[in-house]
């Protein structure tokens, strides 16, 4: 047999692996093998526990041969540990976890913890090698005079091998289970590892690996966690009774809770601060003392996953969620990313703030009851960088319906948590103002806008639309005396829908769609494509409240469109950056459509405009557009200042709440539109998120508000323009400080335009029609 034994490693060896309390093991630990064979023999000798031997190989005859083949080949996987998930100011919002653990280095655990766990786990751990060839000895003879084998021998070393193999299952029950299976042919698989972890590690080392992986009971794994779940502090805080407490866990963790058997856990307590006087690791005075105290409990629920997110900030924890479960830059695959999510032990920065979180909060609390039959959502972006500052909706997060709860965060898509979305209504027409605007119609285009209108025919992008309805599907503006004609800036303001379905016509619906694409509409909430049908300048394609904020940024970042982000930074427990995907920003539009469309939608708020009475507390500068949906099922109001952008939904979750006749918060309606709906909700999170910040104005043209005209029941005409070959600019703007703009462009190759119209009936005799949907839109 000792022929096939390794020879004993010189201690000089192993010097640099050990510290110097372990000098005087080193030659012991050298001959672990032999110790390890022997002690294997032994067993099998002894019928100590006979059946599972021959699983792997092992008989009394050829121990050693056997014992040297076994694999040792050990890794120990991350652990996995809790993620959270901070918001822009450094404010926890929730941490997630599959297993709430956060690993800690030594110098942060209480030197009581450590003493504890050995003294009641392994009392010669520091004197023996990766077996106790005594503690062997003396479960044989326990055992055999039992005739069971109830006593256990394994060292803490051996266990902190076990708990690797239960942390590498995972969440597979039947790999658990097999890898806590009392057998023979397990103890010596662990043995084997053991042996080789006790000669690249140190002892200090194992404890504290052991320390870091082992279960406490209720949820916690580790000490850090179950220090913060028992005692709601930091191990290194702990007192000797509570640090003995933790330790007395370990054995049985259900059968000494302290939470649900107060008194099981005080006589394990008692048991393990004996250990340690008896091992003369404490003074009798300091025994007596943390015995005398009481269990001092300062439970703290397990607090995991967005359902126990701050209050109102559990919508965008889910939002953050499923950012990170589909972005390929958190993993290659789903398996991956949820692995990311919930076991890689980060710390995700994002960009909520906390104040405008809690405007937008407030404002749909205040304005619509849980209890009401309708639902608000609000969502706050930053112009410039796509930033989302804010996210929140009436209904509080959660699966109890009986409170009112929901997961459904109404705020965003199908595909992030959302619900289908909702008709935006006319808050899409600032879509085909700015789509025309860079198509090259001046700002002061004038239609007719007759009080009903008959679905003109249009291009699309890949041929004609028709009104082949029979009788013609007809688009009517919602009060009855609005008729034209009008120019662009009134008929916003005042949200004329047969003007914007003639602009929609001359432009074309390929052109409307491809505006949307730029602005981040590249579908709708659903997921489905967007139709080119003529009601899509109502806003009849369903969009989220994210969606259409983003939309206003870019009106307020003079053109610059930025993707939504939720997520500044991610690091690692040890500081690490983990990278993270940058916001991508490109130009829509011009610039000078931008300050177009800032007049245009500041003048919504003006006297006569849709949204006069939403101005803002300190008179800065505003602009929007309110917005109500085919038979009044969703009502908004969206707007910007240059350093915020907002939307807000008003209606039936479900989107089939008819809102008239209703009573919102107490106050009945006869009918809910944009300015009375969500209107208010809008100006009191702006009032409240931009209070203290600075006034700043945005950069606007002078338009207009209409051209005298002689005849006005013809179809007017396009304005004249000095240069047919280019845009028309204005030669003045509201902020002197601009740079003016030339009434003319030398560029010959930019688009011309044409003085006139074509007959929006004659476009062209392409027999495909795309889908008839009805108008859903107007203020």
């Amino acid at each position: 047999m000792e022929s096939n034994l390794p020879p004993i490693r010189n201690s000089s060896d192993d010097a640099e692996l050990r510290p110097s309390r372990n000098a005087p093991l080193r030659l012991a630990r050298s001959g672990a093998t032999f110790l390890g064979v022997s002690v294997v023999s032994g067993v099998l000798l002894a019928g100590l526990v006979l059946p599972a031997a021959g699983g792997i190989g092992l008989t009394a005859k050829g121990t050693a041969e056997s014992f040297q083949n076994i694999p040792d080949d050990f890794k120990t996987p991350p652990l996995t540990q809790a993620t959270q998930i901070f918001d822009a100011k450094g404010g926890l919002i929730a941490k997630v976890y599959e297993r709430d653990r956060t690993v800690i280095a030594p110098e942060l655990m209480s030197p009581y913890m450590r003493q504890a766990q050995v003294d009641i786990e392994d009392a010669r751990f520091y004197e023996h090698g990766a077996v106790d060839l005594k503690g062997v000895l003396r479960a044989i003879s326990k055992n055999a005079e039992s005739g069971t084998t109830s006593q256990g021998a394994s060292t803490l070393t051996q266990q902190y091998v076990k708990n690797v193999n239960v942390e590498k299952a995972g969440d597979d029950q039947d790999a658990v289970l097999e890898a806590q299976r009392k057998t023979l042919g397990r103890k010596i698989q662990e043995l084997k590892v053991a042996i080789k972890l006790e000669e690249e590690l140190s002892k200090d080392q194992i404890l504290t690996n052991y320390l870091n992986i082992t279960y406490y009971g209720n949820g916690a794994y580790g000490v850090e966690a179950a220090s913060q779940r028992y005692f709601s502090k930091p191990n290194k805080d702990l007192t000797i009774a509570e640090a003995a407490t933790l330790a007395g866990l370990v054995q049985n963790p259900s059968q000494y809770d302290p939470k649900r058997y107060p008194d099981n856990a005080v006589k394990r307590r008692n048991v393990v601060i004996d250990k340690m006087l008896e091992n003369k690791h404490i003074t009798a005075d300091q025994a007596k003392e943390a015995k005398a105290a009481p269990l001092g409990l300062n439970y703290r629920d397990p607090q995991n996953g967005c359902i126990t997110a701050q209050a109102g900030m559990g919508f965008f924890c889910d939002y953050v969620r499923h950012v990170v479960k589909q972005d390929p830059a958190f993993g290659p695959d789903a398996a991956e990313r949820k692995k990311f999510w919930a076991q890689g032990g980060l710390n995700i920065y994002t960009t909520l703030d906390p104040d405008k979180q809690a405007a937008a909060q407030n404002a749909v609390s205040s304005n619509v009851r849980v209890t009401d039959s309708v639902s608000a959502a609000a969502t706050m972006i930053e112009p410039g960088t796509g930033k989302i500052l804010a996210m929140a909706q009436t209904r509080p997060y959660g699966l109890v319906k009986e409170k009112n709860q929901t997961v459904v965060n109404l705020n965003v898509d199908a595909a992030m948590g959302g619900g289908n979305g909702f008709q935006p209504g006319s808050t899409f027409k600032p879509v085909v103002a700015a789509a025309a605007l860079e198509a090259g119609l001046p700002a002061t285009q004038e239609y007719s806008a007759p009080n009903k209108l008959e679905y003109p025919t249009m291009k699309t992008c890949e041929g004609t639309w028709k009104n082949e309805a029979r009788p013609k599907t007809e688009v009517p503006n919602e009060n009855p005396n609005e008729k034209g004609p009008y120019q662009l800036k009134t008929a916003m303001a005042l949200s004329v829908n047969t003007y914007f379905v003639q602009m929609e016509q001359e432009i074309g619906l390929c052109a409307v769609k491809q505006m949307a694409n730029k602005l981040g509409i590249t579908a709708k909430a659903s997921g489905k494509p967007l139709e080119e049908v003529p009601a899509m300048a109502l806003g009849v394609e369903e969009m989220s409240p994210l969606t259409m904020a983003n939309v206003y940024a870019t009106f307020a970042a003079e053109g610059t469109h930025c993707d939504p982000i939720a997520i500044n930074r991610i690091t690692t427990v040890d500081g690490k950056d983990v990278p993270v995907p940058a916001g991508r920003c490109e130009k829509a539009f011009s610039e000078s459509t931008a300050r177009a469309m800032n007049t245009i939608l500041n003048g919504v708020t003006e006297n006569k405009g849709t949204g006069a009475a939403l101005n803002l507390d300190d008179g800065r500068q505003i602009a929007g557009k309110t917005g109500t949906s085919d038979r009044k099922r969703a009502a908004w109001f969206n707007g910007y200042t240059p350093q915020l952008a907002t939307a807000v939904w008003l209606g039936g979750p479900a989107g089939g709440v008819e809102m008239r006749n209703i009573t919102i918060n107490g106050k009945y309606h006869t009918e809910v539109f944009g300015a009375d709906g969500p209107g208010p909700i809008w100006q009191d999170a702006m009032n409240q998120a931009l209070r203290g910040t600075p006034k700043k104005s945005l950069p606007m043209d002078d338009i207009p508000d209409s051209v005298s005209r002689t005849d006005s029941s013809s179809r007017p005409e396009s304005t004249s323009k000095p240069d047919s070959s280019s845009k028309p600019e204005s030669t003045s703007r509201h902020d002197p400080a601009s740079k003016p703009e030339s009434t003319s462009k030398p560029d010959s190759s930019s688009k011309p335009e044409s003085t006139s119209k074509p007959d929006p009936g004659n476009i062209g005799d392409d027999t495909d029609s795309p889908s008839t949907t009805p108008p859903g839109s107007q203020h």
